[in-house]
């Protein structure tokens, strides 16, 4: 969670290394600058809610959040994503448009990568969701659910359902309902983390 402009600056950096944003030629940061990416822009209002609603404090404070918070929810429904504040560690990677839902029980760690068509949620009327581990791939169509608890380094195929523990690292989980497949190494779908 962003509770420092240090954490809110890293958050950012983190980001955009995991986007592969960091390393572009000068003629791709200005072409990012005239027109950029609305996953980009959706991240970085993102983690700019995040820090005015945990770190800034006083009037002028509250009513720049409330702006903030307009803006968000704005691009939030043109992406149709219904992502909230505090959820997401940094190394967030959102690349395509589409249909993202997350509990805003959720906690998921850095590093993770998440495709279209997600949802990350309770069940049963339980409050309770899941709590995902750091570097992890979510594939389009995943569906994550319960009180449940995945470890590191973890892989999850398209279209698996998601509703019992895997607390192991550096496997791949596929299937409905999803079961371990093999070991994996992670760092071949997520590139920029280094072992």
């Amino acid at each position: 969670m962003i509770k420092s402009r240090e954490d809110y600056l890293r958050y950012l950096k983190e980001d955009m290394v995991a986007r592969g944003e960091s390393n572009q030629s000068l003629k791709a940061k200005i072409k990012k600058y005239l027109s950029p990416t609305p996953t980009w822009v959706f991240q970085k209002k993102l983690r700019k809610y995040e820090y005015f609603l945990n770190v800034k404090k006083g009037p002028i404070s509250k009513i720049r959040l409330f702006f903030i918070n307009r803006s968000f929810r704005k691009i939030s429904q043109k992406l149709n994503y219904t992502i909230p504040p505090n959820v997401f560690g940094p190394g967030l990677c959102i690349l395509h448009y589409g249909t993202i839902v997350v509990n805003s029980k959720s906690k998921i760690g850095k590093n993770c990568r998440i495709e279209v068509c997600v949802n990350i949620g309770a069940s049963a009327g339980k409050p309770e969701a899941p709590i995902i581990g750091d570097n992890v791939y979510i594939g389009p169509g995943a569906k994550i659910y319960g009180n449940i608890i995945l470890g590191n380094n973890i892989a999850i195929a398209a279209n698996s359902s998601v509703n019992k523990s895997f607390e192991e690292n550096n496997i791949l989980i596929a299937g409905s309902p999803a079961k371990r497949i093999k070991e994996f190494d992670i760092s071949t779908i997520i590139k920029h983390l280094k072992y």
